[in-house]
């Protein structure tokens, strides 16, 4: 009897750990079960299309921009526009300083020379006061006494000042087309540079337009360059076009100006060149210094 339980117990002691492997298995088989295939991802039809664009455009450089970058890749016609426009600009700053020089030193040397003859009582003391100045007074004072030496004997006095004024204006003429030189240049380069940079732009658009035909793609990335590059014409025309401008506007007040002083430097002469007559007319003696 004892044989037989002791039977019985391992029997049941070798069934129990079989039962426990058969229950935990179907955990088991599930974690090792195949995972399911991923879905199909969707395909991009103008993936292609972008793809070739981006390339075309890190061919012609589309992230180098700049203003020198796109001088060199743009057109030779666009090139000669925009270097012809950057030199145009040269000419008018070349201009304006050395016009503001000039105004500047002949405006102040005939102010102060007609401050030395407001006291002058004749011609001849007039230019003693100006000494060797060389301003355009002292060019209309030996008109004067050329005119007054050449019309000795003649006793009309207001044929000596009908040709005495004449005299001056020639030299009021001469005198405005020298301070009025190089002011012609500044108009037309401000008048012309916006449609001189206007056909660079048209002219670039026109290569961009064939670009674009040739690529076969409308990519911003690739037509945006060639557009800048035209672009670009325009914007050197402006800035050749405003600053002359407004240069020839300032120098044409300044040039009133000091055209007013030669008025005044021409009235002066004329004046003292009229008491000379008068005291040559009734015999008064001019004084040493005059003579």
């Amino acid at each position: 009897m004892l044989l037989k339980l002791l039977s019985v117990l391992a029997v049941f002691a070798l069934a129990s750990p079989l039962a426990a492997q058969q229950v935990a298995a179907p955990p088991a088989s599930a974690q090792t079960a195949p995972s399911a295939a991923p879905a199909p991802q969707a395909i991009d039809p103008s993936g292609a299309e972008t793809a070739k664009g981006a390339k075309a455009a890190v061919a012609v450089g589309v992230h180098d921009l700049s203003p020198w970058a796109m001088f060199r890749n743009a057109d030779i016609i666009v090139q000669l526009v925009m270097l012809g426009l950057a030199f145009a600009s040269l000419v008018t700053w070349t201009v304006a300083i050395a016009k503001t020089m000039e105004l500047t030193a002949s405006q102040r040397r005939l102010k102060n020379a007609l401050k030395h003859i407001s006291e002058s009582r004749s011609l001849s003391e007039a230019q003693l006061a100006l000494g060797k100045k060389d301003t355009v007074l002292s060019v209309l004072l030996a008109a004067a006494m050329k005119e007054g030496r050449m019309s000795v004997g003649i006793s009309s006095d207001a044929g000596i000042k009908e040709r005495a004024a004449s005299s001056f204006s020639e030299i009021m003429r001469a005198e405005a087309r020298r301070i009025r030189f190089g002011m012609g240049a500044l108009a037309t380069i401000g008048a012309t540079s916006p449609f001189v940079g206007l056909f660079g732009t048209v002219w670039g658009i026109m290569n961009s337009f064939i670009g674009i035909s040739k690529s076969q793609t409308t990519n911003l990335a690739v037509v945006a360059p060639g557009i800048a590059e035209a672009l670009l014409a325009t914007a050197i025309g402006l800035v050749a076009a405003i600053p002359a401008v407004i240069i020839y506007n300032h120098f044409a007040r300044v040039t009133k100006t000091y055209m007013e002083y030669v008025n005044r430097a021409s009235g002066a002469a004329g004046r003292l060149l009229s008491r000379d007559l008068d005291r040559t007319q009734h015999g008064i003696p001019h004084s040493r210094a005059a003579e």
